[in-house]
């Protein structure tokens, strides 16, 4: 196991980390930038480095001084967490190439998984269902272009290869919009992901979101954690997550898991991922691999027992997976609900002081979260300040829990989503379960 770790994250992934290095009798190493030196995490780190100023292109995603940081303290490892450089495949290479161990996959998986072109070709070779669609980056014949479009079926979706998070995508509804949607949508790709590369596929219309979570070694082994649906979601963001997936079986959830691990073995992929995919009439539809740590993640260790963190560490480690598919058992229900610093209505930021915060309790109740009384939120980051999560042993206990827990918390100073929470777990579509990806900001009348 490895003797100390460099946290390279902020926030309440960062603190998540340290607490499954500390259960190991791993030494940690903060780093953070000059606004964050007061972040939960590095008071309690073993070390703590500073590695720049506030913007995150100075510090959190400055490889140089994140290599640096791991030099002078004589780190083993780097764990990224989510966003920033988690799934940067140049990151881990340099990670690796420095002789320290990059906790996620090998770089040449990262850079297969994150280009969407690569990623669901190698999905539709290990037998993983995708969406109908081009199968490759579109060219420039435009009568090929119309001709597949009329194939595929109307609406289609032209996506940028290296997009993400909802950016490099656009919706045609006719033939009339095509050409123009793939040249504006190659533009704005090269603009922003330096790769213009664009593909079609049939755009589902209300389709839910649901992923599965898989777990993989260095010695062959691959497993599932169940599914997770994250179907209330913002522009494209997650606002709430849940699992199980409300309506899917026992089988389906075998048997999609099931190529989901295999495609793990087939692809060699090590650590811990997501295929996330859409659902709609019964069908699922890969649409990407996260090749890391998920912001939901709790809801799966809630109702499988499974510290995801810690078999991460665990398998970069080179030790083999701590369960067999076999062991995995799904019990109970889990909600998860993204608290973030900002207006519940108009959704703009609300960075400030927190003058007070009161975490809630009870049966079923844990809270991811990095705030504490006075803890000032600084404007320079992802809005998320916490994660709230409740379980039961129903869905409905699970929201029972999740109702008291959000009219329990407080937290002052700043604005924050929990009004905007509490609607939503009273809302009766919500409370049917099986919400599209659409129903949320059809109700906001966005």
């Amino acid at each position: 196991m490895f003797d100390k770790i460099v946290i390279a994250n902020r926030g309440e992934i960062a603190l998540r980390i340290l607490r499954a290095c500390h259960e190991l009798g791993i030494k940690t190493v903060a780093v953070h930038s000059t606004v964050d030196r007061d972040l939960k995490h590095v008071l309690l780190a073993d070390e703590s480095v500073c590695i720049g100023p506030a913007p995150s292109t100075e510090s959190y995603l400055n490889v140089p001084a994140l290599i640096s940081a791991a030099e002078v303290t004589d780190s083993v490892a780097i764990h990224p967490g989510y966003g920033f450089l988690s799934e940067n495949a140049d990151f881990a290479e340099r990670v690796e190439q420095s002789g320290f161990v990059f906790i996620g996959p090998k770089p040449e998986t990262i850079r297969l998984m994150g280009d969407k072109v690569s990623a669901i070709k190698a999905m539709k070779n290990t037998g993983v269902p995708c969406v109908p669609g081009s199968d490759g980056p579109l060219t420039d014949d435009t009568h090929a272009n119309l001709a597949l479009g009329k194939r595929i079926g109307y609406p289609v979706i032209i996506k940028a290869a290296g997009g993400g998070g909802g950016r490099g995508m656009r919706v045609v509804h006719g033939e009339s919009n095509l050409l123009n949607a793939i040249s504006l949508t190659k533009s704005e790709a090269g603009a922003a992901f330096g790769n213009d590369i664009v593909y079609m596929e049939k755009y589902l219309e209300t389709p839910r979101h649901v992923e599965f979570q898989v777990l993989a070694d260095k010695h062959g082994n691959a497993i599932h954690l169940g599914e997770r649906d994250c179907s209330m979601q913002r522009r494209h963001q997650k606002v709430i997550e849940e699992a199980p997936a409300p309506g899917i079986t026992e089988e389906v959830r075998a048997r999609i898991g099931e190529i989901c691990a295999k495609a793990c073995r087939d692809i060699g992929y090590v650590g811990a991922g997501t295929f996330e995919f859409l659902y709609e009439n019964g069908e699922f539809y890969f649409i990407e691999m996260n090749t890391r740590v998920q912001v939901e993640h709790p809801v799966t260790e809630m109702i499988t027992g499974v510290d995801i963190i810690k078999e991460q560490i665990r398998i970069a480690a080179g030790e083999p997976l701590s369960y067999k598919q076999s062991d995995i058992v799904l019990r109970g229900h889990a909600v998860e609900c993204r608290i973030n610093a900002e207006d519940p209505e108009t959704f703009l930021p609300c960075p400030g002081t927190i003058t007070q915060f009161h975490a809630p309790g009870g049966p079923g109740i844990r809270m991811d979260t990095h705030i504490y009384d006075n803890y000032r939120v600084p404007p320079n980051y992802d809005s998320m300040i916490g994660k709230l999560i409740a379980y039961g042993e129903t869905r409905s206990s699970a929201l029972a829990r999740m109702r008291l827990a959000l009219a329990e918390m407080v937290i002052e100073g700043i604005k924050t989503n929990i009004a905007l929470h509490q609607k939503l777990v009273d809302d009766s579509a919500f409370i049917a379960g099986g919400t599209n990806i659409h129903y949320l900001e059809n109700k906001l009348g966005l």
